[in-house]
């Protein structure tokens, strides 16, 4: 602390090396005042936000993505007027979110639709798991799409319903072969939180902000973040490549 005070004189006089700059920035961006404290509320709210939005955008693609595959798959002349109405709300959801930025979607759920909520953190988590719901739907859809039609021939002639074979037979075989897209889908979604600092979240990129605000010295703050949102990517890209081969191996068994 002593080290520090001293340093920091010079480094206002402008008479300190370039070491001594170094110490006196990095302790003032994460140590100083337990700074380093509000970086890792940014990481437990950036893992929180990032674990909703993942729940809520699967829950929505996979409804779409089964909606607009059993719609696509329908017999020629056996058209469920239903089903029909349902394909046409979803293909409008994933044309206007795949067709808008997500930071203009950010605003308008926080100034216009929840423009009365003071939660924005969970504002733009809702936000995140919507527009990831698009996504999501696609990716699943052209797996479901590429799946060999025997298999749900199959699945009927066992006896099971059109949502038991997609569940049982279907969508488990299917899962496998876009689970590398669905994974990069889920990294850029982890990254795309920082995005909710615009609306007031108070993600890892907030935690920079308010910290460089008061130091005004956005290197070091910056530097650090991006350390540990690539900490983040890594360690989820390697859960991912582990499931993977959970996978394979459960394959080559059978």
């Amino acid at each position: 602390m002593e080290l520090y005070e001293a340093w920091k004189i010079l480094v206002r006089a402008g008479e300190a090396s370039g070491w001594q700059k170094f110490y006196v920035y990095f302790y003032q961006a994460f140590l100083e005042n337990d700074r380093w404290l509000s970086y890792l509320n940014g990481v437990g709210t950036t893992l929180l936000v990032t674990a909703l939005a993942l729940a809520l955008g699967v829950i929505l693609g996979v409804i779409v993505s089964v909606i607009r595959t059993s719609h696509d798959q329908q017999r020629p002349g056996r058209k469920n007027p239903l089903l029909g109405l349902l394909n046409g709300i979803c293909q409008v959801y994933v044309t206007v979110i795949r067709g808008t930025p997500m930071m203009v979607q950010l605003l308008i759920m926080s100034f216009v639709v929840f423009s009365s909520s003071r939660n924005y953190t969970m504002v733009g988590a809702l936000t995140l798991g919507i527009n990831s719901g698009a996504y999501v739907s696609e990716i699943i859809r052209g797996g479901l799409m590429a799946l060999d039609p025997g298999q749900a021939e199959a699945g009927r002639s066992l006896g099971l319903n059109y949502f038991d074979t997609m569940r049982f037979i279907v969508i488990p075989q299917a899962f496998k072969a876009i689970l590398p897209s669905l994974g990069n889908e889920f990294i850029i979604l982890l990254k795309d939180t920082s995005l909710i600092t615009v609306i007031g979240g108070k993600e890892l990129l907030y935690a920079a902000q308010a910290i460089y605000g008061r130091t005004y010295e956005q290197m070091l703050p910056l530097l650090g973040i991006a350390c540990v949102y690539l900490l983040l990517v890594i360690i989820f890209s390697y859960l991912v490549s582990l499931l993977e081969r959970r996978l394979r191996q459960s394959d080559r068994r059978s």
